[in-house]
């Protein structure tokens, strides 16, 4: 059973989001606030976290960097604003996804099942690669089987979206990939939307492996192109 946590103070948002994730076969909690998300998620077994960012007590931003020190699971944020510097803020934070209010419930659950169809493809794809599941490209050490990023002997903790994005390229060194190549491949959704999601998922890799981010040694820019791994 997949068991997802949708954090909310808005009890009609929450009952509309269980209704439709149980209609889907879902194991569904709630939470009030950021502080109650975060106690639910260190005593259950969560699988997808839904987390809105103005809640009493403590916000979905504080929430996400206190989910992410517990959990490597999907995160889609919801908020009631959409300019791109909040986008920019909830995924910086570590969220997989964001989704503006008011938003079309089936449009969300398609949201939820890409990022649970995502990780499970990925997971599979790496228990049948046999030797092939770990990448090495000079100090960096990429194990895809069991999901794990080292950099100079010290691992790196990167969310599943940064994880695929990493292995995306590492997988095909030397090959640009444009960020809505990236985004069709990682996502795997048809439908790109033209805003900063891909650069702000680079930007946080590159703080998380990169010595040096602004002298990058391992995801390149080729300008006006994409990005690539050398």
């Amino acid at each position: 059973m997949i068991n997802v946590l949708v954090a909310d103070d808005d009890p009609e948002i929450r009952d509309v989001v269980h209704i439709y994730l149980r209609n889907e076969g879902y194991s569904v909690m709630e939470a009030e606030d950021g502080l109650h998300a975060v106690e639910l998620l260190r005593r259950e077994k969560v699988d997808l976290i839904i987390l809105d960012v103005m809640m009493p007590r403590m916000d979905g931003i504080t929430a996400c960097l206190k989910m992410r020190e517990l959990t490597k699971c999907p995160i889609i944020m919801l908020s009631a604003k959409g300019e791109d510097m909040d986008k920019i803020m909830g995924l910086t934070t570590g969220a997989d996804d964001y989704v503006t209010k008011p938003f079309n419930p089936l449009e969300l659950i398609a949201r939820v099942k890409a990022q649970l169809r995502r990780q499970h493809l990925d997971g599979a794809g790496a228990s049948k690669s046999g030797d092939a599941h770990i990448v090495e490209i000079g100090d960096l050490t990429l194990d895809k089987k069991r999901h794990l990023v080292t950099v100079r002997g010290e691992e790196v903790s990167l969310t599943p979206l940064e994880f695929a994005i990493l292995d995306l390229m590492a997988t095909h060194r030397g090959h640009v990939f444009n960020v809505e190549n990236i985004y069709r491949s990682v996502w795997k959704e048809e439908k790109f939307l033209s805003d900063n999601t891909v650069m702000v998922h680079i930007r946080n890799i590159r703080e998380k492996i990169e010595e040096t981010p602004r002298q990058p040694r391992y995801i390149k820019t080729v300008w006006g192109v994409g990005y690539k791994v050398e």
